[in-house]
């Protein structure tokens, strides 16, 4: 059966099928191909069966392995401070084991890369003061992160539990508790391995891959799980009958089979959108707010009811081609250079390659991947005309164009309501965006009541200030000066609040917002 008639007559897709769509949006933020977290998984599961593991823990490794650096895009703009572009050093880490001289030389050879040398001597500098300090901290952050994205995405427990320790040795040298041993769960040693050899063996063959273990082995990796590759290494890493490694991923799934229905669908696709936010904390619910105004647009419009739901989703995916775009680049706070005005423009033609393996979202790909599109044709990537922009692509268009004038940017601060509305009409006379669907959407938002929060969270009025500004990434100090208070008061309000919503770091704090309406001050 055709895809779009698929979607037409109610096929959805099935749950891997929109997780392993996340997990090539996780390889853009790995700077690896798409595909790298799939093959994991399948290397991974191979070696669940070598080592006698389970179903239960099979199923386990399965997804550890698939998502098991989805808190790389929580930590981004962290990483890129320290880093520079984060995508780049997290692609050259796979050749480095992280302990010893090696690591020590390739560590301080990436801080703040791609930054002016005075910049640069800074943050040497801070780092030589305490380096194993400083990573633990960017460690915890991350696991405790993942682990929270993976509750979120609807992933069993065991799963958001093996995360955590994505970064942990064998030996006790990792980060952030040095658990060593069986201590780190069964199915996260397993990944380790299938990751990093994946990335070996692609690269460099299979005696690279298997001299690189061979190195390893009760260091970084479990000697058992090294032991149960380099036994017999060429059938862990035979390629997927036909080179399809989407199929044989998804076939390997402990619940390949499991369709989704529609509200479910809808969960799905709302979490995938708040995990690409996180990776610009300015733009923290920007995907929950797109979506709902695009199809609030939809229904003034008197579309049906599946093309409404159609725009909510695609509003809620648009996005995620943001990860394959290095935070560096994001966060500037000056002009961008050619180059880098270049990678922001690929990011919707990277939503589209996210997007464009999942079966049962034909339209909402569609939608999302011209949400930067001009009817004059000078929007991007493509340029496309506006004769080649139908009614789903011009509305998402607008709902992107607004949200965004509401949010605030490194380059500038956010727009009140009344000016986003002059900015849209303003682009809609130059031919940007079609002015019968920019005057929709304002009188959508015309017609909106403030939304009720929650209240009930014995949360202050000073502390869900705080935390909006938590949420979008301001730190205590940036806090302090924007509320005209002392660095102490707001570390203050943050523990307190942190002990009231039972969340441990920015990404918690970032996700209760999001769920209880307090992230953004700014709608």
């Amino acid at each position: 059966m055709d895809p779009t008639a698929q979607q037409r007559r109610g096929v959805l897709p099935r749950r891997i099928e929109v997780l392993a769509g996340l997990s090539v949006a996780i390889d853009l933020g790995l700077g690896q191909p798409a595909e790298h977290m799939l093959r994991t998984a399948i290397i991974a599961c191979r070696l669940a069966d070598r080592l006698g593991l389970s179903s239960a823990q099979r199923a386990t490794t399965y997804y550890t392995a698939l998502i098991m650096w989805i808190g790389c895009n929580a930590d981004s703009e962290e990483y890129a401070r320290w880093f520079g572009d984060d995508i780049a050093v997290r692609h050259d880490a796979y050749s480095v084991d992280w302990v010893g001289m090696p690591f020590i030389r390739f560590l301080f050879g990436n801080v703040a890369r791609g930054e002016p040398t005075t910049r640069r001597m800074l943050m040497i500098g801070e780092m030589l003061r305490d380096a194993r300090g400083q990573l633990g901290a960017l460690m915890h952050s991350h696991c405790a992160s993942a682990a929270e994205l993976a509750v979120h995405l609807g992933l069993p427990i065991d799963v958001a539990r093996a995360v955590e320790f994505t970064f942990e040795r064998f030996d006790g040298a990792g980060l952030p508790r040095g658990c060593p041993g069986d201590e780190i769960p069964i199915e996260m040693r397993i990944a380790q391995v299938a990751d990093v050899a994946e990335v070996h063996q692609r690269m460099y063959g299979i005696d690279a891959a298997v001299t690189m273990m061979g190195a390893r082995s009760g260091g970084h990796f479990d000697p058992a799980v090294v032991d149960a590759v380099v036994s017999d290494p060429a059938p862990v890493f035979a390629e997927a009958a036909d080179g399809d490694v989407w199929s044989a991923a998804i076939a390997e799934a402990p619940d390949a089979e499991t369709r989704l229905d529609q509200d479910g669908l809808d969960r799905l696709v709302s979490a995938i959108g708040d995990f690409a936010d996180l990776k610009c904390p300015f733009a923290l619910g920007h995907s929950r707010a797109v979506a709902a105004l695009a199809a609030d647009v939809g229904a003034q419009l008197g579309m049906e009811a599946d093309e409404v739901r159609a725009l909510r989703r695609a509003g809620h995916l648009h996005d995620i081609g943001r990860l394959g775009v290095s935070s560096q680049i994001w966060s500037k706070p000056g002009d961008l250079t050619a180059s880098e005005w270049e990678r922001v423009r690929m990011h919707p033609y990277l939503t589209d390659r996210v997007l464009s393996r999942i079966s049962g979202l034909e339209r909402e790909r569609t939608y999302a991947r011209a949400h930067h599109e001009h009817l004059d044709g000078s929007g991007y990537p493509l340029g496309m005309p506006g004769a080649s922009l139908g009614p789903g692509e011009r509305i998402l268009a607008v709902a992107v164009a607004y949200q965004s004038a509401l949010e605030p940017r490194p380059y500038r601060e956010a727009l009140d309501a009344a000016s986003a509305a002059e900015r849209m009409r303003g682009r809609s006379a130059h031919g940007q965006l079609d002015p019968e669907y920019t005057e929709a959407l304002l009188s959508v938002v015309a017609g909106r009541h403030t939304p009720r929060v929650r209240d009930d969270d014995g949360l202050t009025l000073r502390e869900r200030e705080v935390l909006a500004h938590v949420a979008r990434g301001l730190s205590n100090r940036q806090i302090a000066d924007k509320l005209v208070l002392s660095e102490k008061t707001v570390r203050n309000h943050v523990e307190r609040t942190y002990a009231k919503i039972g969340a441990s770091n920015r990404v918690g704090a970032s996700l209760y917002a999001l769920q209880h309406g307090l992230a953004s001050p700014f709608v």
